[in-house]
């Protein structure tokens, strides 16, 4: 019997060794022609699990699990089945850092950025999403969801009101449009300060990334705004990440870039000033209009797929203005970008000058909040309101 043991030890080791070394060889090769078969048995083992585990559990501990699945953003991507070492790096060299930037992504841009094959990239989201439960919920867990997205103040509260209460809310994109001096840019370097202030003092105690696409950033405004609230204007300025675009490939670029510093660098407001300049400027006549309204959609939708990414996260842009020739009533400016731009934000605000410093906001469209005005003023500290 003892001699029987020994066999049936030295037969399981070797049988392990061999295992190990076939898995070593699979993360090595890690192609399109990886071990199928494998990863087919992978997911047929995750499904059975998945399969116990509903007929044991009631409805309560299913919503549960389902709300704790929305945690798993930040999960190794290496626990999803098939992803072995070569392949995770391949998908965070590109930015693709957690599970859920890859169940939202799809497969056509997993293969150009990562370079997978069809069948890996596939498979690869498919468990992603299956990992994240992504599909049809009740209207509470959606709830429960946005009950958790944070905000960060603008410094007026009337404004801050206007929005929602609380301020800019993350998880979305947030568009101002206007003229110049309506205090778009100097909105976006308040936000810059803002965001790195604790909850309590209507912060969310993270870094700041600012693309530039006008040139029209300055450190200055920022030390300003950080003295007039008795903040370390060097702290302020290290957590602000700049970067200059100098033209639309060089901004959209860069937004892809961005996937790769959110987590390690703990950004959590994003800030494109402004989104359509380039744009605007490269793409000259009707001729080119179509051209640039994909480019000018798929851009959006990077930054919207940021936002799904990373529920921590506000996006916030500024946009610019025309004028309508044939409108002889109410005010002739709209904004540009035409109707990509007017569903890509989640939220638009219109900005007017008022009485001198003064600043009007007017909610043009948000998904759940009403028609409205705010006033606030510009000041060498800042924005504050009107009565300060």
């Amino acid at each position: 019997m003892a001699t029987k043991k020994k066999k049936t030890s030295k037969a399981k080791a070797t049988s392990k060794k061999k295992t190990t070394a076939t898995k070593s060889k699979e993360k090595k090769d890690a192609t399109d022609v990886e071990d199928d078969e494998l990863f087919k048995e992978l997911l047929e083992d995750e499904d059975e699990e998945d399969i116990k585990q509903k007929d044991t559990s009631d409805e309560e501990s299913s919503e549960d699990e389902e709300l704790a699945g929305m945690h798993t953003i930040n999960y190794d991507i290496k626990d999803l089945p098939g992803i072995g070492a070569t392949i995770a790096k391949k998908l965070m060299d590109v930015g693709y850092s957690t599970v859920n930037s890859i169940a939202i992504t799809p497969a056509r841009m997993l293969i150009e950025e990562a370079g997978l094959g069809d069948k890996t990239a596939s498979k690869i989201i498919k468990a992603a999403r299956e990992a994240l439960n992504i599909g049809f919920k009740t209207a509470d867990s959606v709830w429960e969801r946005r009950k958790s997205l944070a905000r960060i103040n603008t410094s007026s509260t009337d404004l801050d009101n206007l929005l929602g209460g609380g301020g800019i809310e993350t998880g979305g994109i947030t568009e101002f449009y206007g003229e110049y001096r309506t205090g778009k840019t100097q909105l976006m370097h308040q936000l810059c300060v803002n965001v790195q202030l604790s909850k309590e003092e209507g912060g969310i105690s993270g870094k700041a990334l600012y693309i530039d696409t006008e040139g029209t950033f300055r450190p200055e405004r920022l030390i300003q705004m950080a003295e007039s609230k008795g903040l370390d204007y060097r702290e302020i300025l290290k957590n602000v990440i700049y970067a200059r675009a100098y033209s639309s490939d060089h901004q959209i670029m860069l937004i892809k870039d961005a996937m790769k510093i959110i987590i390690d660098k703990n950004i959590k407001l994003i800030i494109v000033d402004s989104l359509i300049s380039h744009f605007r400027a490269e793409f000259i006549g009707r001729g080119t209009l179509a051209n640039r309204q994909q480019l000018l959609n798929l851009h959006i939708h990077d930054l919207l797929r940021l936002s799904e990414m990373y529920p921590e996260l506000a996006v916030v842009i500024t946009n610019q203005v025309q004028s309508k020739p044939d409108t002889f009533f109410g005010d002739p400016t709209k904004a540009t970008g035409g109707n990509v731009m007017a569903h890509g934000a989640t939220v638009r605000i219109y900005l007017r000058k008022g009485k001198g410093e003064q600043r009007v906001a007017k909610m043009i469209d948000a998904p759940n909040l009403p028609e409205g005005e705010a006033i606030f003023a510009l000041t060498e500290g800042g924005i504050v309101d009107v009565d300060h």
